[in-house]
């Protein structure tokens, strides 16, 4: 089993930054993608970047320029920069990891709400 604990998130104003971490635990295979994904009131969960275990990342058009996704494989955990932040980026975040061992797994964190707002 795979656990997934993220913390940073928090109330921040307009054109402010957070930093968000993801640490994983457990059965971890070393080639794996780990992302975030973000989930509004009345909304469907959307995907926000991913970075896979050799350090290629992908973004969402609504967040590039403005987010960064990092991560170091020694310590299993995922980072996402967040800066010039929107009110429309209030959402609770979501930690995924996904590997494949023989069949693909996602493993999910528990969220941290991020609320942009003056």
């Amino acid at each position: 089993q795979v656990q997934l604990v993220e913390s940073g998130g928090g109330l921040v104003q307009p054109g402010g930054s957070l930093r968000l971490s993801c640490a994983a635990s457990g059965s971890i295979f070393s080639r794996n993608v780990m992302g975030w994904y973000r989930e509004a009131p009345g909304k469907q969960r959307e995907f926000v970047a991913t970075i896979t275990s050799g350090g290629s990342a992908n973004y969402a058009d609504s967040v590039k320029g403005r987010f960064t996704i990092s991560r170091d494989n020694s310590k299993n955990t995922v980072y996402l920069q967040m800066n010039s932040l929107k009110p429309e980026d209030t959402a609770v975040y979501y930690c995924k990891l996904q590997q494949t061992i023989i069949r693909t797994s996602d493993y999910w964190g528990q969220g941290t709400q991020v609320t942009v707002s003056s």
